[in-house]
């Protein structure tokens, strides 16, 4: 197995937003550090600042003060065209909301990352019919979103995460717009991804099923880590409830 090391960390950051006259403390000095490999849960509820550290880890906001290291890169002082570079090679996105492209094909939605890479198109062709194949949907790679149920698009939204063998997987509520079915499976195979071929999985989730297989649990609570569970320390949580912690 191979020796994991700190992936991505968190070192005292703090964000600030301006709304009107009052200014909004969304963090609160965070210090995390991620493995890598593991399936990494940030939880909490609605207004905890969890969707703001996610999208700190993700590099699409900054910090008002701290850093963010990827593999010990400061992802704060990357020029416009190395940030670029870091989400379209190191760090996959899945989405709430899938963020598929209407008029594109699945296979069309998972090579366009592929695409921007400057990888060729037949290749780009070649690897996406098997990403699609590896989520169970190669023989709908002709289909448009709007053709696909709502589990179906968040698949292909996961091949299309895949696309760069991005060390990084960040999963924003990928659970949150499907049905109970539907979530658990994606759920399994977001665990699959971590433990078969390695990727970190860092999803934001207010999903209590996430505690069956995550190896971490981060509870974020009024801008601050409220505490972190290992994974013996989490209960299993059967048709997705649970007791607050």
């Amino acid at each position: 197995m191979p020796q994991t090391h700190n992936i991505v960390r968190v070192a005292g950051v703090t964000k600030s937003f301006e709304l009107g006259k009052l200014t909004v403390q969304a963090l609160k000095g965070v210090d995390l550090s991620i493995r890598s490999g593991e399936y990494l849960s940030i939880m909490g509820p609605s207004g905890s600042g969890k969707s703001t550290l996610f999208n700190m880890i993700g590099g699409l906001d900054k910090p008002t003060t701290g850093k963010v290291f990827i593999d010990e890169v400061d992802i704060a002082q990357l020029d416009a065209f190395e940030l670029a570079w870091l989400r379209n090679r190191k760090i996959g996105y899945i989405f709430q909301t899938f963020n598929l492209i209407q008029v594109m094909t699945a296979l069309e939605n998972v090579t366009l990352p592929m695409t921007f890479a400057g990888v060729p198109d037949d290749e780009a062709a070649e690897k996406g019919l098997e990403l699609l194949g590896l989520v169970g949907l190669r023989e709908r790679h002709a289909h448009r979103p709007m053709e696909l149920s709502g589990g179906q698009q968040q698949r292909v939204a996961i091949a299309r995460s895949l696309a760069n063998n991005p060390a990084i997987v960040l999963a924003d509520e990928p659970t949150g717009n499907l049905d109970l079915t539907t979530g658990e499976e994606i759920i399994t195979l977001l665990k699959n991804l971590s433990s078969q071929r390695g990727v970190t999985v860092i999803s934001a989730t207010h999903d209590y099923k996430m505690l069956n297989v995550s190896d971490r649990v981060v509870w974020i609570r009024d801008g601050r880590i409220d505490k972190i569970e290992e994974r013996d320390q989490l209960k299993i949580v059967v048709g997705g409830i649970g007791k607050e912690h």
